[in-house]
Parts: C-alpha cells; structure tokens; sequence
C-alpha cells in the first residue's frame, strides 16, 4: 500500500472519470521542446507577460545599457529638472553598486549631467527649430488646370 496525497488522488480520480480526454492540444507535442535552449520556458514566460530581457542580465551590465540609452530616454522629457531627475536617480544607482559590487566585475562610469542636459537642449532645439521652418513654409500652390484640359475630363 503506497500513500497517495490529496492531490495524486484527485488527479487519479479524474482522470478515470475522464475529465483529461477531450483536452485541446491532446496529441500534439510540445512547443519548444526542439528546442536546444535549457531556459526556454523563461524566455516563453517573459514574452508572454511582456517585460523585457534586460532584467535577466547582471546589474552592472543593466546599468552600463542604461548610461549607453540615456541620450535617448531623455529626449523625451519636458524640463531640464525632469532630465537632472533622472540622471542623479542613475548616478545614485551606479553609485550603490560602486559602493557594493555584486555579479562580474563591469567598468562603470556616472554619467555627466552637464553632458546630458547640453546633448538635451541641443535636441530640443534643433527639434523646435524643424517645427518653426515646417510652419513658416508655405504650402505648394495647387497646380491649375489647363483650359484645354477641362473638357477633355469631362468626357
């Protein structure tokens, strides 16, 4: 006599009752079984639920891509304070792992604020002015039609 727990023996009794039968995908393999990739379920997980790879990787690595597309993530900010705000909240994150390093060792730097703010003026800028030329230009005239040419469409 073996011991059965509660849930061995629900499975059980459904089973004979026959509830697993008519199952979708009944048949068929797997997916991503082919594959040779031991993480796979993972990678499927986090595809699914939609949060982004990056969160897998060691924090210095993390933190270096963020330095590497902070030109990037402010370009979209609306002030000059809300730019200072997030670089020093990076700084103060790779600061942190400066202090206690943890996973492979990565050369890290802080990011200049000075350096992103100028680089973010620079593109507000040049992004105000394309805006300024794309209203003071006058729009094409329309091209008039020929009076030879009205009665020949008409037809």
């Amino acid at each position: 006599m073996r011991y059965e727990s509660a849930v061995e023996k629900a499975i059980r009794e459904a089973v004979e009752r026959g509830e697993f039968d008519d199952l979708p995908g009944k048949g068929k393999p797997l997916p991503n079984l082919a594959d040779a990739d031991e993480n796979w379920w993972i990678k499927g997980y986090l595809r699914r639920e939609g949060v982004p790879s990056d969160v897998l990787l060691p924090t210095p690595i993390r933190l270096r891509k963020e330095i590497e597309r902070l030109p990037e993530t402010v370009r979209d900010l609306p002030t000059e304070k809300a730019v200072r705000e997030l670089v020093a909240e990076l700084d103060a994150r790779v600061a942190a792992y400066l202090r206690a390093p943890d996973g492979p060792r990565v050369p890290l730097r802080r990011a200049d604020p000075a350096a992103v703010v100028e680089a973010w003026r620079a593109h507000r800028a040049a992004r105000s002015e394309s805006l300024r030329r794309a209203r003071t230009e006058e729009p094409p005239a329309p091209r008039r039609q020929r009076w030879w040419r009205r009665g020949a469409r008409a037809n």
